[in-house]
């Protein structure tokens, strides 16, 4: 029964950051990662129940928002086009570089997320020696992959994946070296799943493409990182062993991440995407100044509506004690104002062009079902994996890859958006 229990968690979880992650298609770039990260913590913690983890809501969501936004600088435009070609050598070389591409994504933001759950007092974070660590990671990564041996993933485009990867690198052999155990697995679990997940998605992308239905397939595969990546991360976090964390006792320790997961992420997004221009090409028939300007009003709105709200909850109505209501409070609005900032930035309340943001709403519906149902005391410990198992486990990805490959060259012929790393360039246009 608490496997049936933990095994129903993962799938919550996996539907939670699935639609975070379709909800960022809307946005882009790291601070719609980091959004969705943010939700595909805030699921995991509710599920698991434990009042240490409650107390540092804030400072562990802080730390997953952060962890899968940075993978937001990877460009894998030209790599997803790779996956529509028509030949199996560029179809499969693109399907392996979104593997390690998801992989970051999963591997830094499960990483951090479970170094923050593991933080403690007698095993504490040097946080500022890690970051340090992790920027002279990717400094040097980048310097030797790309400025020296030029190993470049796809020209002409941003190879800041070498970055990402180095950052990877730094941050596992911190939790190797200061034995981090269950943080370790989280990652592993977590990159695997959003790897597998951004190549599996591309598949679904191109059969739904030759298939001809009126459908976003981009967002399904979008979906598919964050579905399979949330799966991972809660798989890991509900496998693990994990030392009581200290009860925050200073206030500021809680205002300063609740400011940046609620105030900040969110502000980036609605300035970087409510922007003026974006708007009136969104909204060609109601482009008129007044209109564009109420659009924005009401998106920023929200978000402070949202903070305020959140800020009373957590410091007035409940005197700075997070409990489970408290936190599955913060989660719905942080999650349903995300969606409705999708809405909006997507003119879907003014046509129904977009089936999936209803899809979103399905998902929430669905998800906070599944919180009301589930019963406490998910976490459960499984025996330790070696490094042979992920060895053997990333082999067995990359020959489902391989055959994903075969079958998708005998779907179709040239596609457009189709690209080629090797051989002759594509001449089909989007």
């Amino acid at each position: 029964m608490r496997d049936k229990h933990v095994y129903l968690s993962c799938l919550i979880s996996g539907l939670t950051l699935g639609t975070a992650w379709a909800v960022r298609g809307k946005f882009g770039h790291e601070q719609g990662a980091a959004w969705a990260g943010g939700i595909g913590a805030l699921v995991i913690l509710l599920l698991a129940k434990r009042a240490d983890w409650y107390a540092n809501v804030f400072k562990i969501t802080w730390v997953a928002a952060f962890g899968w936004g940075v993978g937001g600088i990877i460009s894998y435009g030209r790599v997803v086009g790779f996956g529509r070609a028509d030949d199996f050598i560029n179809v499969y070389y693109g399907l392996l570089m979104l593997f390690l591409i998801g992989g970051l994504y999963g591997f830094l933001g499960g990483g951090l997320f479970g170094l923050a759950l593991a933080d403690s007092e007698k095993n504490k974070v040097t946080w500022h020696s890690l970051v340090v660590e992790m920027t002279v990671g990717a400094l040097i990564t980048y310097g030797l992959l790309i400025n020296q041996l030029e190993w470049l993933m796809t020209p002409p485009r941003s190879e800041l994946w070498a970055a990402c990867l180095g950052m990877a690198i730094a941050l596992g052999w911190y939790l190797l070296r200061n034995q981090q155990s269950a943080a370790w697995r989280v990652a592993l679990y977590s990159g695997l799943g959003a790897g597998f997940g951004f190549a599996f998605g591309n598949f679904l992308q191109v059969l739904g493409t030759v298939s001809g239905i009126a459908f976003n397939f981009w967002n399904v595969m979008e979906y598919a990182i964050g579905f399979f990546g949330g799966i991972g991360m809660a798989y890991g976090t509900f496998t693990a062993s994990w030392p009581v964390s200290e009860i925050p006792s200073k206030q500021n320790r809680v205002l300063i991440p609740f400011l940046l997961v609620f105030v900040f992420i969110p502000f980036v997004v609605w300035e970087q995407s409510f922007t003026q221009q974006k708007l009136q090409e969104i909204f060609l028939k109601y482009s008129t100044v007044d209109f564009v300007w109420l659009i924005q009003c009401v998106a920023l709105a929200s978000i402070i509506g949202m903070a305020g709200y959140l800020l009373y909850v957590i410091y007035l109505k409940t005197s700075g004690f997070i409990s489970y209501s408290s936190v599955r409070t913060v989660f719905i609005w942080y999650f349903g104002v995300y969606i409705f900032l999708s809405f909006l930035i997507t003119g879907t309340p003014f046509h129904t062009q977009l089936p999936e943001q209803y899809l979103y709403l399905v998902n929430l519906g669905i998800v906070l079902f599944g919180l009301s149902k589930l019963q406490p005391g998910l976490v459960v410990q499984a025996p330790p994996s070696h490094a042979q198992r992920w060895v053997v486990s990333s082999l067995c990805i990359m020959a489902i890859l391989a055959v994903l490959a075969f079958i998708a060259i005998h779907s179709h012929g040239e596609l457009p958006g189709s690209q080629k790393r090797f051989g002759e360039k594509s001449v089909v246009m989007d």
